[in-house]
């Protein structure tokens, strides 16, 4: 039995911190779900759903013919366009961005709009050709259309 509120407090406090572990596991291993919208005919967008499949995401994704209006819905400005666009936790996911990435977008949820990587970089996600890396930026793009690096990949020095 308790004897005052302080060891009451203790046991909660204990207990808060046995749990927590298993929280932060249980919320890790929790898969993420992303909506993508794609054309019917393109190759290298299925490669990129397999490639967050591949890293634990839930995906549902939709055949459209033009995905324009999905870009423009999710505040993705046209000059950021690439093949296909996700949407997740609210945010726009346009062309081949890494898994890793958007699993720190949701996780860090900065003021954006999404992330984007522009036309069809060879070696991103998706658009692997043997051997060969294309250096390619992530973007942040903010509410106002203007875009800032979230992650560079394959950049030599």
């Amino acid at each position: 039995m308790m004897k005052t509120r302080r060891d009451a407090l203790r046991t909660l406090g204990a207990g808060a911190l046995m749990l927590s572990p298993l929280l932060a596991a249980a919320q890790a291993a929790r898969p993420l779900a992303i909506t993508v919208y794609k054309t019917p005919t393109c190759g290298c967008c299925g490669a990129w759903v397999q490639h967050l499949q591949d890293n634990g995401f839930t995906v549902t994704t939709h055949d459209v013919d033009d995905t324009g209006p999905y870009r423009q819905k999710y505040g993705i400005p046209e000059r950021f366009g690439s093949c296909h666009t996700g949407v997740i936790d609210g945010y726009g996911i346009e062309g081949h961005v890494p898994a890793a990435d958007i699993r720190k977008l949701v996780a860090t949820r900065p003021k954006a709009t999404g992330l984007a990587v522009p036309g069809m970089p060879v070696g991103s996600p998706g658009m692997e050709v043997g051997s060969r890396k294309d250096p390619f930026d992530v973007l942040l793009v903010k509410a106002d259309g203007a875009a800032s690096v979230f992650a560079s990949y394959n950049r030599k020095g």
